[in-house]
């Protein structure tokens, strides 16, 4: 607790670093697969993942969660959550198997008998790890976690793309879904080198139990509702369709996922500590919460004005009504980045409750989004889940913050200088795309727009902003304490 600013910040940029590798190595395995396989080899895969992707919203029964925010985990009660999760896991790979026929009938595609079991072989190896994981992460090693991320990620999309080099088409893609989270298991024992205990009764785990159970309720209601185009669009506009919208959508994810995944740990972890200290809570949470707000616009801004060159640079020719749906997609990377730190918050001071209501009362309006906009397709799609999700917004941040340490116009204020400063480099940027972009072709044309948006947008949020103090700061956290109290204190 007394270093824990600099630790979080160091833990944060580690994996802030982390996931920059790992956003240039899905992106890499993106545009190679693009190219490698087809748009059906896509749509099979996802079909199965549309569906089974609820089971595995109960792989870890939200347990490594509950781990980590508790102040005190005994090692009875970690081994008791060990053998929990890995009961669960063979569970769930048991019904995904005995589900197959169901899933090949709903979708009328035979070639999804097979994939379905041996994509669920990823819940047993999940369930194995989940307490290893969450043993680093109270311990705040998340350069190790980063490393095991990034380890599993080469090494799954080499054998993805070898598998599809030799002409195994979807089955390359099944091999990264399973090899992922097998290579992600063996190494986080490696790391940890603690073996689980036997399981025991009465360890104090019911608690932890009612708190993920919560936890994992509010992942099914929000699964179902982020994930139900795809399970549509696959069942009316055939593997093609659902081909080309989900290598969009995955795209558009890309950078929400990996900053989610490097700040939202850290964060969580951070602000469970501090459950107590409410003043030193709201502190941290409204710096982070600049950071990532500011981390993420300038990616909205290029991917919604400069969607045609991105999909042309990254998937290919044969991608190119991808580029329509992917424009239409741009603005849920903003609001991904408004709400999910307001749900690390929620979870963090135990109002686990109130994100599960808030899953309840949203998931409604973007179901009925997806039917208004399915007769119209990939494009309709995107648009309806844009509009629901833009319009939520608000509604959401005020509901959330209610009766907490942060306040509507903390968010408000928090996001008003990098709204601002996106909003003048993205009309500067797209001026210069204007002048001279015809004149060029498209891997130099989106090098420079993307390179003006970001210099246009760091000089203006340091500078005329202002926020020039809340980055050095950060930089100084990374050097070490910076008074002789901070030293005495990181020494002691």
């Amino acid at each position: 607790m007394k270093d824990l600013k600099e630790k979080t910040i160091r833990a944060g940029s580690a994996r802030i670093g982390a996931q920059a590798a790992n956003f240039l190595l899905r992106l890499g395995s993106l545009m190679v697969l693009s190219r490698l396989l087809s748009p059906e080899d896509f749509g099979l895969v996802g079909m199965v993942t549309a569906v089974t992707g609820v089971l595995s919203l109960f792989r870890d029964f939200g347990l490594s969660a509950a781990s980590v925010q508790r102040a005190n985990v005994t090692e009875e009660q970690s081994s008791t959550l060990f053998w929990v999760n890995l009961l669960v896991g063979g569970i769930l790979t048991v019904v995904s198997a005995a589900v197959a026929p169901l899933v090949t009938s709903f979708y009328h595609e035979p070639r999804l008998f097979w994939v379905t079991p041996v994509v669920a072989v990823g819940f047993l190896l999940n369930g194995a790890g989940v307490q290893h994981s969450a043993l680093l992460q109270r311990q705040m090693r998340f350069t190790a976690l980063a490393f095991i991320e990034i380890l599993s990620l080469v090494l799954s999309t080499i054998t993805a793309i070898a598998m599809a080099k030799f002409g195994y088409t979807y089955w390359a893609l099944v091999a990264m879904t399973v090899s992922a989270p097998l290579t992600n298991t063996l190494a986080l024992w490696l790391t940890t080198s603690w073996i689980p205990g036997l399981p025991h009764r009465g360890v104090g785990i019911r608690s932890m139990m009612r708190y993920g159970g919560t936890m994992t309720l509010n992942g099914l209601v929000l699964y179902v509702a982020t994930n139900c185009d795809k399970v549509l669009l696959g069942r009316f506009w055939g593997a093609e369709a659902i081909g080309i919208y989900g290598r969009a959508y995955q795209l558009i994810r890309i950078p929400t996922d990996n900053l989610n995944s490097a700040v939202g740990g850290v964060a969580f972890a951070a602000l469970s500590r501090l459950q107590d200290d409410p003043d030193r809570l709201k502190r941290y949470f409204l710096k982070g919460y600049s950071v990532v707000v500011a981390l993420t616009l300038p990616i909205t801004i290029t991917c919604a004005l400069f969607a045609d060159d991105l999909i042309l640079v990254l998937l290919g020719p044969k991608w190119r009504d991808a580029a329509g749906i992917f424009r239409l997609l741009a603005p849920t990377i903003l609001v991904y980045a408004i709400v999910n730190p307001l749900g690390w918050l929620l979870n963090a001071i135990g109002f686990v409750g109130r994100g599960l209501r808030i899953a309840l009362a949203f998931a409604p309006f973007v179901i009925v989004g997806y039917l208004i906009g399915l007769p119209y397709g990939p494009n309709g799609v995107a648009l309806a889940y844009s509009v629901v999700m833009t319009l939520w917004v608000i509604p959401f941040v005020a509901w959330a913050v209610h009766g907490t340490m942060i306040s509507f116009w903390d968010i408000v204020r928090a996001l008003g200088h990098p709204l601002g400063s996106s909003i003048v480099a993205g009309s500067v940027a797209f001026g210069a795309r204007s002048i001279f972009g015809p004149m060029l072709s498209p891997v130099p044309r989106l090098i420079l727009e993307g390179s003006i948006l970001l210099l246009t947008y760091t000089a203006l949020l340091l500078f005329a902003a202002g926020q020039k103090s809340v980055y050095m700061d950060i930089i100084a956290r990374l050097r070490g304490p910076s008074s002789a109290t901070d030293k005495r204190l990181a020494s002691a």
